[in-house]
């Protein structure tokens, strides 16, 4: 009898054992949250350096030497078209316009004496008085002295022109840059006076690299023969704010440059209040957009010489380690392909997981995840 309750109270203990054991190993497992992928259509802002130029940027510089005589505008001005400037001594000008009118009067009171003589010489020789040679020298001479008032017509309006170079003008409406030269300086021709620059609308010219050109320009066979669409563009400034104004895409460059793969676009915005200044910079926004991708979170990843990596979940609860390769990085996740809608990620707790290992998967909610991106976007998820 003794015996009996012994066995008994020994199978009991060891069965009891074995349920704790099942318990313990089943409570070993972890529970990790998990995230199911499905492909989305995202569109990515990518921002590039860009420098700002006027859409008329010119150097004013002196034609002729000279002193300046009068500044008739200041630093920072706006002047129209065809304003004065500067204003350069214009005397020893002056008198070599006025030698040059001399000339030509002179010229013209010899061509005019020979063209009487050719006259007079005329009657003579119809009256036999004289020979033909003579009328023909003298309409030589006459001759003579008619080339004489081209030549000396274009000695005036050469001195003309020279006279003309000691006020310079404004080129176009524009506002007048530092003025490095005063009233008295000694200028030479060549020496910059000032730049005249219209900024009423500014270009601004950024670089992309030769993949996005490809991308840009398929997009744009894409469309052909669809309504023209304007390219707005968003000018992001200095101090990291947003330009008011929307630029359109325009042109580009013939050729890629040398040595960085490199094509310039240009991008023309308006500039009402003169905000924009020739030789800023800034960076131009532009949205890509990529169709079919997999956002994968960046807490859900982990890097290994330059590899990104993620743990799968299979079937069978088990964590797969598999390495992706991410398109682009976005807010806080990693655009990326390869998957399968409906895969199962580790979403946090990766420190807590390996290789083969089985788990207890929480399943996450994509809105929860995704929410605050999709409202951003203003789409939800594919």
């Amino acid at each position: 009898m003794t015996l009996f309750v012994f066995v008994g109270l020994a199978l009991g203990a060891s069965s009891c054992n074995q349920g704790h054991s099942k318990n313990d190993e089943k409570n070993k497992i972890p529970q990790i949250p998990v995230l199911e992928l499905h492909p989305q259509s995202i569109e990515i802002p990518q921002t590039y350096i860009c420098e700002i130029q006027a859409v008329q940027f010119v150097e004013v510089r002196a034609k002729v030497e000279g002193f300046v005589d009068k500044i008739y505008v200041d630093e920072g001005e706006f002047v129209k078209k065809g304003k004065p400037l500067f204003q350069l001594t214009s005397m020893e000008f002056n008198e070599m316009v006025n030698g040059a009118n001399a000339r030509l009067m002179q010229a013209r009171a010899e061509a005019k004496a020979a063209s009487l003589e050719v006259e007079r010489l005329k009657v003579l020789v119809e009256k036999d008085i004289i020979t033909e040679s003579e009328l023909e020298l003298a309409k030589s001479k006459r001759a003579v002295a008619e080339s004489a008032i081209a030549e000396a017509e274009s000695t005036l309006n050469n001195a003309q022109t020279g006279l003309s170079y000691t006020t310079i003008r404004a080129p176009f409406d524009g506002i007048v840059d530092r003025i490095p030269f005063k009233i008295g300086s000694l200028v030479t021709a060549g020496d910059l006076l000032t730049n005249i620059t219209d900024i009423s609308e500014v270009f601004a010219y950024y670089k992309i690299n030769e993949n996005e050109y490809l991308n840009y320009m398929r997009k744009k066979i894409q469309q052909e023969g669809e309504d023209n669409v304007i390219e707005d563009l968003s000018l992001i400034l200095s101090d990291g704010t947003t330009y008011a104004h929307k630029g359109q895409l325009e042109t580009m460059e013939a050729d890629f440059e040398r040595g960085t793969g490199s094509i310039a676009f240009r991008v023309r915005f308006p500039n009402p209040n003169s905000l924009l200044k020739h030789g800023a910079s800034g960076k131009i926004e532009m949205t890509n957009q990529l169709d079919d991708v997999y956002l994968i979170p960046q807490k859900s990843t982990f890097e290994i010489q330059d590899f990104s990596y993620v743990y799968v979940v299979n079937a069978d609860n088990e964590v797969k380690v598999r390495s992706f390769k991410p398109i682009k990085r976005h807010d806080v996740f990693y655009a990326a392909s390869g998957f399968e809608p409906g895969d199962k990620i580790v979403f946090e707790g990766i420190q807590q997981v390996k290789d083969g290992v089985k788990i207890q998967p929480q399943q996450v909610e994509s809105q929860e995840v995704y929410g605050e991106l999709n409202s951003q976007l203003g789409e939800g998820q594919g």
